[in-house]
């Protein structure tokens, strides 16, 4: 029998920190009282991020462990969903996310069938990444025509039906202006929760000066292959 929910976390270089999340994730899954599956999505790691992630599933069967050798944030997340055997298909950054802020995304989707939920970032670790942010969000409006104040913010709840026939081909940080654009294009209801929290769980942001620009520049790419 297919779960209700499935939920995917993009691992990268997260070792140390398997055993943490999938007694978090597991347990606050658990009281949401329907059938889920949590997809592990190793991508290009160098540690031992693999063999931990799947010790955890065999602990439980309803925990799924898959390896790329190529990393990237899109590549991870693209490869979950497509499988993913929800209803209801939940994507985030596991170096990030709260358990709590999880599973309030998720009631809201259980709550409004039908309805896409995902989370804006309201604090930002610094002055200069908000502004880095901003300055992204308005590209997407302006390029994309996409609304959000926060393009890239996860968690992100999307019922299945509306991924079948997405044909998602960004396999970087694009990846979720993709998604949300083609959403907004279907004209599927959204709604967005604000989000406080700030801690993460592991490692640094991989969105450095770099990476940054490459995705300004890669919005004018992403707006005429739409």
């Amino acid at each position: 029998m297919k779960p209700q929910l499935s939920v995917i976390l993009p691992i990268y270089n997260q070792g140390s920190q398997i055993d943490y999340l999938f007694e978090q994730y597991t347990s606050k899954l658990d009281e949401l009282k329907v059938s889920w599956e949590l997809l592990f999505i190793v991508n290009g790691s160098k540690d031992d991020s693999y063999q931990k992630a799947l010790a955890c599933s065999q602990k439980n069967s309803a925990v799924k462990t898959f390896n790329l050798e190529k990393g990237g944030w899109g590549r991870a997340v693209k490869f979950g969903l497509l499988k993913a055997e929800g209803e209801i298909v939940c994507y985030t950054n596991s170096a990030r996310t709260s358990v709590e802020d999880l599973a309030l995304v998720i009631k809201c989707a259980l709550a409004n069938e039908g309805i896409v939920i995902k989370t804006t970032r309201v604090i930002r670790e610094s002055l200069l990444r908000k502004m880095g942010s901003i300055l992204y969000n308005y590209e997407n409006r302006l390029l994309i025509g996409t609304p959000l104040w926060d393009v890239n913010g996860t968690p992100k709840v999307i019922p299945a039906k509306y991924l079948a026939d997405l044909n998602i081909f960004s396999e970087g940080d694009l990846i979720d202006a993709e998604i949300m654009a083609k959403l907004f294009r279907k004209n599927v209801p959204l709604v967005e929760i604000l989000i406080t929290s700030t801690k993460r769980i592991s490692g640094s942001s991989t969105t450095k000066l770099r990476s940054a620009l490459k995705m300004y520049r890669g919005l004018f790419k992403l707006r005429k292959m739409l």
